[in-house]
């Protein structure tokens, strides 16, 4: 059964996580961490999102954002 569509809130904050299929990781060097977050920037700004915090780990990461539209983060 296919998951159904995730609630996007305009102007409320989500906690959003990424995680690497079985704990694998999805980031292997400092270059992909600085590639990742110029990423995470430019979309930010392209969808209208507020990025309010951030953590990256190998595996995972977890962001703070803040959506202008309903269609800002998915």
């Amino acid at each position: 059964m296919a998951r159904l569509p995730r609630l996007t809130l305009p102007g409320y904050p989500h906690h959003v996580i990424q995680r690497g299929n079985n704990r694998q990781p999805i980031v292997a060097s400092k270059a992909n961490y600085q590639m990742l977050l110029q990423l995470l920037a430019e979309n930010a700004v392209k969808f209208g999102v507020a990025l309010h915090a951030y953590v990256l780990m190998s595996n995972h990461f977890h962001l703070l954002a803040t959506p202008d539209t309903a269609e800002g983060l998915p």
